[in-house]
């Protein structure tokens, strides 16, 4: 098994940064990819969690469109954490946002985290 525990979300103004973390324990070794989902408020329940970025071990990074340009994941091989740098938040951005793992990028929401929330205000 596999454990994800996020930090650093919070409220942020329209233009403001915040930076996401993902610290990995467990069973380690069978990550390949790590990334980023987020759910929107008022979104239907059951509906899919939107993807946001993907980063696997070949550090080959992914991004959704509508983030390109202004989110970075990037990772830490020794602490076996995944960061998100959100710059340039637009209120669009509120959601929770949720870590994701799993062997590679087909099999990324093996393993969830408990989510943190971004609230953007405009």
């Amino acid at each position: 098994q596999v454990q994800l525990v996020e930090s650093g979300g919070g409220l942020v103004q329209a233009g403001g940064s915040l930076r996401l973390s993902c610290a990995a324990s467990g069973s380690i070794f069978e990550i390949g990819a790590m990334g980023w989902f987020r759910q929107a408020p008022g979104k239907a329940p059951g509906k899919e969690r939107d993807f946001v970025a993907g980063i696997n071990w070949s550090d080959n990074t992914y991004y959704a469109d509508s983030v390109k340009g202004r989110f970075t994941i990037s990772r830490d091989k020794d602490k076996n954490t995944v960061y998100l740098q959100m710059d340039s938040l637009k209120p669009g951005d509120t959601a929770v946002y949720y870590c994701a793992a799993g062997a590679s990028f087909a099999t990324l929401t093996n393993y969830w985290g408990q989510g943190t929330q971004v609230t953007v205000s405009s």
